[in-house]
C-alpha cells in the first residue's frame, strides 16, 4: 500500500505545475497567465490571420515551456541528463545564429528596386527609427539602465531578429538579462504581428483624407546592374562605418545579391523558402520558450516593456508619417505621406497596411510598391540603429 502511495505522490510532484517538488501559488498563477497569453497568440494567428508564421511557433513555445518547464532545462552532464529540446534550440539565439540567418532569407525575398528608384525612401526609413531613441530615453527615466533601455528601445524598429540580436549582445550575462531578452523578443514579435491593428489608427489620425488619396507616379525602372551593385555598396559603406552591424547587414545583402545575380536560383530557393521557414519555426519556438514567469517582479517588468514597446512602435509609425507629410509638401503633393508609416522594418506587413488604407480611400490607388521603398529602408535602418547602439554601449 505504501508503495502505491509513493508512486502516486511521485507522479503528483512531477506534474507540470510543480517546481522543485512543491506547489507555489504565485508561480502557478503567473504560468497560467502565460498559458492564456500563448492561447491568445495562437487564436490571433489562426482565426484573425495575424502573422501566423510568427505567432503559431511563438505561442506553442510559450505553451510548452509553461506546461513542461523541463523542456527548457539546461540538463546536468554529471548525471547524464540531456538538456531540454527548447533549451537546445535556444542556443541558436545565444550564439547569434538565427537572427542573421533570418536576415539572409529576408534578403533573398526582398526587392530593393523601389528603394533604388526613389532614394528619398531612405529618409522615411530613417525617420521611423526615431521611436527607438525616444523609447530609449523613456526607459531610462523609468529606471532601466542604458543597456536595458537600448534593448527595449529597439522594439520600435519592428524587427524581431534585430531586437533579439541587440538584446542578446547587450544583456548576455547580466543579472536578469536572460528573462529581459525573452520579454523583449516576445513583445517585439507580438507587435510585429499586430502591425495591421496598431498602424491604421495612427496613420488616419495624422493624415487627411485628401493626403491619403494622393496617387504616386510610377518610379523609374531599375536595371539589374544597379540591383547587383546596391547590396555590395551598402555592405562596404555601412559595415565600414558601423562594423557591429556586419552580421545582420552582411546576411541581408548576401541574400539579396544571390537573388539579383540570377545565376544561383537553387540558393535563392533554399534561402527564401526552406531556410527562412525552418529558421522561423526554430526562432519562434525559442522565443516563446523563454516566456516563463516565476516571480511577480518579472510580470511587472513584462508589463512595463509591453507598454514601452507600444510607445516605441507608435512613435516610429508617427515619425515616418510626419516626415512623409513634410516630403509631401516639398514635392507639392506628389508623395503620399502614408508611405512613411512603412518605414518601420516589418516587411512587407507595414507596406501592405499602407496599400490597404490607400485602396479604402480610392480603389484605384495602388501604393504597395511605393511603400516598399521605405519598408526595405526600414530593415536597413533598424540594423544600422542596432549596430550604432551596440557600438556605443556594447
Amino acid at each position: 500500500m505504501q508503495m502505491i502511495k509513493d508512486l502516486f505522490e511521485n507522479f503528483y510532484k512531477q506534474m507540470g505545475f510543480f517546481t522543485g517538488g512543491s506547489f507555489n501559488l504565485t508561480s502557478f498563477l503567473l504560468r497560467l497567465a502565460m498559458i492564456l497569453v500563448a492561447c491568445l497568440l495562437i487564436y490571433l494567428a489562426v482565426s484573425k490571420g495575424f502573422e501566423p508564421y510568427l505567432l503559431i511557433p511563438i505561442g506553442v513555445g510559450m505553451l510548452l515551456v509553461n506546461l513542461a518547464p523541463a523542456l527548457y532545462s539546461p540538463g546536468n552532464p554529471s548525471m547524464d541528463e540531456a538538456p531540454g529540446l527548447l533549451f537546445t534550440l535556444h542556443q541558436g539565439i545565444n550564439y547569434e545564429i538565427f537572427p542573421p540567418l533570418i536576415f539572409l532569407g529576408i534578403g533573398a525575398t526582398t526587392d530593393f528596386g523601389p528603394l533604388i528608384s526613389r532614394p528619398s525612401s531612405l529618409i522615411l526609413g530613417a525617420a521611423a527609427q526615431i521611436g527607438i531613441f525616444i523609447t530609449f530615453l523613456g526607459a531610462i527615466l523609468l529606471g532601466f539602465n542604458a543597456l536595458e533601455a537600448a534593448s527595449i528601445g529597439i522594439i520600435g524598429g519592428a524587427d524581431g531578429p534585430t531586437a533579439i540580436y541587440l538584446s542578446n549582445n547587450l544583456l548576455k550575462g547580466a543579472d536578469g538579462g536572460a528573462m529581459l531578452c525573452a520579454t523583449i523578443a516576445v513583445v517585439a514579435y507580438s507587435y510585429m504581428a499586430l502591425v495591421p491593428v496598431i498602424q491604421p489608427p495612427i496613420i488616419k489620425l495624422l493624415t487627411t483624407k485628401k493626403e491619403r488619396q494622393i496617387k504616386m507616379v510610377e518610379a523609374r525602372k531599375v536595371s539589374q546592374g544597379e540591383k547587383i551593385i546596391f547590396p555590395i555598396v551598402v555592405m562596404v559603406v555601412v559595415i565600414t562605418l558601423i562594423p557591429s552591424c556586419a552580421a545582420l547587414i552582411g546576411m541581408l545583402m548576401l541574400g539579396n545579391l544571390i537573388k539579383e545575380s540570377k545565376v544561383v536560383p537553387n540558393l535563392v530557393d533554399a534561402a527564401a523558402k526552406t531556410l527562412l521557414y525552418a529558421i522561423t519555426i526554430f526562432l519562434g519556438l525559442s522565443v516563446g520558450a523563454t516566456a516563463i514567469l516565476t516571480k511577480l517582479n518579472q510580470a511587472l517588468n513584462f508589463a512595463e516593456i509591453l507598454l514601452l514597446g507600444m510607445i516605441a512602435f507608435s512613435i516610429a509609425t508617427a515619425g515616418g508619417v510626419l516626415v512623409g507629410k513634410i516630403m509631401c509638401k516639398l514635392s507639392k503633393g506628389k508623395i503620399n505621406p502614408m508611405i512613411g508609416a512603412a518605414g518601420v522594418s516589418a516587411v512587407p506587413m507595414a507596406a501592405r497596411v499602407v496599400h490597404k488604407i490607400g485602396l479604402e480611400e480610392d480603389k484605384s490607388n495602388y501604393l504597395l510598391m511605393h511603400a516598399m521603398g521605405p519598408n526595405v529602408a526600414g530593415v536597413i535602418g533598424s540594423a544600422v540603429a542596432a549596430g550604432l547602439l551596440l557600438s556605443i554601449l556594447g
